[in-house]
């Protein structure tokens, strides 16, 4: 298949295949005579891994982490289940700090502002507060 038919299969955008090929998550293409990208199941395959683990918020060097151990099929998965429990980690604290941002931003609408200038504006002296 071609790269636009790569592109509808994995609803991917045609740059993104062409990034992913560039940075290494993707191999490069075989090309037929007249130079155009040819690709078969094993790309769709790996471009649809590519998307679930960027969905699911891996990095780029998980993302190539996560590949380079499905690339040996017989090895130990423990490497990937930490991986695994790293990004969970991160994903958790991420969790914690938009829960915190969320308790803050409440509190300064519940507050309200009857302020008439921004001078005495509650909102804007909240933001402006130094972090706890």
């Amino acid at each position: 298949m071609q790269i636009g038919e790569l592109s509808r299969a994995t609803d991917t955008k045609v740059t993104t295949i062409r990034f992913y090929e560039e940075i290494g998550l993707l191999g490069q293409p075989v090309r037929t005579a007249s130079g155009r990208r040819t690709y078969g199941l094993p790309d769709t395959d790996r471009l649809n891994f590519i998307r679930n683990a960027r969905r699911l918020g891996f990095s780029i060097d998980e993302v190539r982490s996560l590949l380079a151990l499905a690339d040996q099929p017989e090895r130990d998965c423990g490497d990937a289940a930490k991986i695994a429990a790293r990004h969970l980690a991160d994903v958790e604290q991420r969790l914690r700090q938009l829960s915190a941002l969320r308790d803050e931003l409440a509190a300064m609408s519940a507050a309200g502002c009857c302020a008439k200038t921004m001078a005495e504006c509650r909102v804007i002296q909240a933001i402006a507060r130094p972090a706890a």
